[in-house]
């Protein structure tokens, strides 16, 4: 896909392919600022003197996932009709995994614990011989 690139400020540029990513770490020219995502910091390059394009960050939600993309978006205009075409073109895919459902086994795994330490409580008497009402014995009226 692509690898996001920061100059030498840390400052974002344009993602780069995965080939010209190693041939700027071959030479040197770069150095890696991140394993996961995977990006390189250029030594050379500041954001000020770079050309930038427009990026459009689409967001699909769901449940247990959410699911985004990076993408370049370029517009094109007909010169016959004056129609204008857009077209996208990925560059990076990410998925992001929610919590939620962990949050929820630890949860119900927390209260099977405790009720498996309050259910073994072996240094009391049985309650059950306590219940009876003696013979004879008759209700308030």
């Amino acid at each position: 896909m692509a690898v996001f690139v920061l100059d030498t400020h840390k400052k974002p540029l344009m993602p780069c392919s995965e080939k010209r990513a190693r041939l700027l770490l071959q030479r040197g020219r770069a150095r890696v600022h991140r394993m996961v995502p995977f990006a390189i910091r250029l030594g050379d390059r500041r954001a000020e003197n770079s050309t930038l394009q427009l990026l459009r960050l689409k967001l699909d939600p769901g449940s247990q996932t959410t699911g985004m993309a990076l993408v370049r978006e370029t517009e094109s205009v007909d010169l016959a009709t004056g129609a204008t075409t857009r077209q996208a073109s990925v560059l990076v895919l990410l998925e992001l995994h929610h919590r939620g459902q962990a949050i929820r086994d630890a949860l119900t795994q927390r209260r099977g614990h405790r009720r498996f330490r309050r259910s073994r409580l072996r240094y009391r008497e049985a309650r059950f011989n306590n219940r009876r009402k003696p013979r004879g014995w008759l209700a308030p009226s």
